[in-house]
């Protein structure tokens, strides 16, 4: 029985991306994979922004997407415990002394100005929905600017100050709820004063609630490989189903973690189908797998040495890495 446990890392901030063979190294870990599909070449300044959940030591940093697609892998650093399935996520912000309520759209994530209002410099005066959208320090030196509202909230959530265009440093136990659209003015009236109680909720697909407590870490993949010990991966065509460079997390029937990568696009490994690789999932006896990030990310490194041959001229920079730290979980970032 391994002393070791099993955490997610991001590197120095949420919207950068870092090699695995770094994060691999700068976290002390004996090994780890990329894990979670992240924005990549849609945001030249925040590249590494999680498509999909990011949970790291219990705090939620990226909320799980409505994509039907999005199979996500969470693991209980104090006991190796895995959960995999789909999650769904709900969150909102309410005035302590009004009572009134707004809903979060996301965490995390640069908010989208309405196209019909992108000339409005008052978003105020918008009509047409827009975002609203937490942020927490760890995502950047400072916060998305723009069009828009921005509310700075201090660690007790009362309002520390506002401002009508958004982009600001936060500091420690500070967040920032900022808003677009017909939601900027919604948010001055819910959070413009006074203090906010705010709610978040991750829920699994049976309906639980999964508490975001310390040592839960998570991350997004695309589709189950297998479950139950059965293989589950849907028919699919496009190039997302054939033979790819693939990364694999997943449990054998007692609860063991297997992390595993295959080298492809190379003429000595061509990669995977997605039904070739639950086969191998299955093979390597996981009980339930889920498919990562892959393609051109897919990288395993082990004490800080690249293991794998990924596709490509170099090592890719990714969002985030499942690693393996061989100590016992003793709390922190990850």
């Amino acid at each position: 029985m391994t002393r070791g446990h099993l955490e997610a890392t991001y590197g120095p901030d949420l919207a950068k991306v870092e090699k695995t063979t770094d994060l691999v190294r700068s976290s002390g870990a004996l090994a780890g994979v990329n894990a979670s599909f992240f924005t990549f070449t849609g945001s030249a300044q925040y590249p590494g922004d999680p498509v999909g959940l990011g949970l790291f030591g219990g705090k939620l940093l990226s909320e799980p997407t409505s994509r039907s697609d999005e199979v996500d892998f969470v693991v209980d650093a104090n006991s190796n415990r895995v959960l995999m399935g789909k999650l769904s996520w709900s969150g909102s912000v309410q005035n302590r002394q009004t009572e009134a309520t707004l809903p979060l759209k996301f965490i995390n994530h640069p908010p989208v100005v309405p196209g019909a209002c992108a000339g409005l410099t008052d978003q105020t005066q918008c009509i047409v929905p827009g975002d609203v959208v937490e942020f927490t320090p760890e995502f950047a030196d400072a916060t998305p600017s723009g069009a828009g509202v921005e509310v700075v909230l201090d660690r007790h959530g009362c309002m520390v100050r506002t401002s009508t265009t958004r982009g600001t440093r936060l500091t420690d136990g500070q967040t920032s709820l900022q808003a677009t659209g017909r939601d900027a003015a919604s948010l001055l009236q819910v959070a413009g004063q006074g203090c906010v109680k705010e709610t978040s909720t991750l829920v699994n697909e049976h309906g639980e609630e999964l508490p975001a407590r310390k040592g839960l870490f998570g991350v997004n993949g695309r589709y189950r490989l297998t479950a139950d010990g059965q293989i589950v991966v849907p028919a699919g065509a496009g190039s997302f189903f054939e033979r790819n460079p693939r990364t694999i997390a997943g449990t054998t029937r007692d609860g063991k973690i297997v992390l595993a990568t295959i080298d492809g696009r190379m003429t000595s490994s061509v990669g995977t189908t997605m039904d070739e690789t639950a086969a191998v999932a299955d093979a390597l006896g996981m009980h339930d797998a889920v498919n990562l990030d892959g393609g051109g990310s897919t990288t395993m490194s082990v004490e800080g040495a690249l293991v794998n041959r990924p596709s490509g001229t170099t090592e890719r920079a990714v969002g985030d890495a499942l690693v393996f730290m061989n100590t016992r979980y003793r709390g922190g970032q990850g």
